[in-house]
């Protein structure tokens, strides 16, 4: 089976080109692939299909030549993904296998069809509008810390920091505890800090993710949209620009005038391969 690996912000995927939707890409594959010891390593795994040829994209066959199947580390689905959806249109640019047009690069996803422009080393995603709509906290050993709920198409809770709490002494290496009456089915959380002023934005901001199926990443881009939001909305700013620093990079979510809703950030292929689902397995 062959592969590629890439990345935006550190935020890692394997890459499985399936244009007619023909690989049995099981939890437990999936899994094995993103093990960083017996596998690939990867926060997750973009399939690349056409919409035509996947069950769930063959609505938007019309307005998407091709479906980012995204799956987490851990195997499960995923209904989108702000980092992954660059890294799967680079490799569309790298393989030929799609032309922006005029108005971009148009790529369907579980969240919808989203449009790409290409820039000069970056992707920028015009994303699903966010949503903020509850009050939440998240738990964190033995402090609660409060947040807001935002759907970027997938939950998330976004949680600023106070009372002294650094967001570099955090232990992330257990899922944060949540309230499932507002999130059934789980949710990512970011840990938010402010940051020094910075050129060409209205606001800067640092973070830290526990993602929901792949754990603390280096990156994610939903969740940097979450968090731009949210930071946009406490500036009293109805339009604008945040920079956004995770561990692996920055990304920026810009509010537009029209109200269209963007991550721009690098998008990066690192390796190609083979490898064998039996042994991996």
């Amino acid at each position: 089976m062959r592969f590629t690996k890439g990345h935006g912000t550190g935020n890692d995927f394997v890459i499985l080109p399936d244009p007619f939707g023909e690989l049995d890409l099981t939890p437990e594959l999936v899994a094995a692939l993103c093990d960083r010891r017996r596998g690939i390593g990867g926060d997750g795994v973009l399939r690349v299909v056409r919409s035509a040829k996947h069950p769930e994209a063959a609505g938007f066959a019309a307005e998407a030549e091709w479906f980012m199947d995204y799956h987490n580390s851990d195997g499960s689905i995923a209904e989108m993904c702000g980092n992954g959806l660059r890294v799967f249109v680079r490799y569309l640019l790298d393989r030929g296998l799609a032309t922006p047009g005029p108005e971009g690069l148009a790529v369907a996803t579980r969240a919808g069809v989203l449009v790409t422009l290409i820039g000069d080393g970056t992707i920028r995603a015009r994303m699903t509008t966010p949503r903020v709509y509850a009050g939440s906290t998240a738990t964190v050993g033995a402090r609660i810390v409060p947040g807001v709920a935002v759907d970027t198409g997938n939950p998330h809770l976004v949680c600023g920091l106070h009372d002294g709490m650094e967001l570099a002494a955090l232990d992330l290496t257990r899922p944060p505890l949540h309230d499932p009456a507002v999130f059934p089915n789980g949710v990512n959380v970011e840990f938010v800090e402010p940051a020094e002023p910075v050129e060409g934005v209205d606001g800067h901001v640092r973070m830290r993710v526990h993602e929901r199926g792949s754990g603390e990443t280096q990156s994610c881009g939903t969740g940097a949209l979450a968090v731009g939001t949210v930071a946009l909305r406490d500036a009293g700013l109805t339009t604008g620009s945040i920079a956004v620093d995770l561990p692996g990079g920055r990304l920026v979510v810009t509010h537009d005038a029209e109200g269209g809703w963007w991550l721009e950030g690098p998008a990066v292929l690192v390796a190609d391969g083979e490898v064998d689902p039996a042994a991996v397995l």
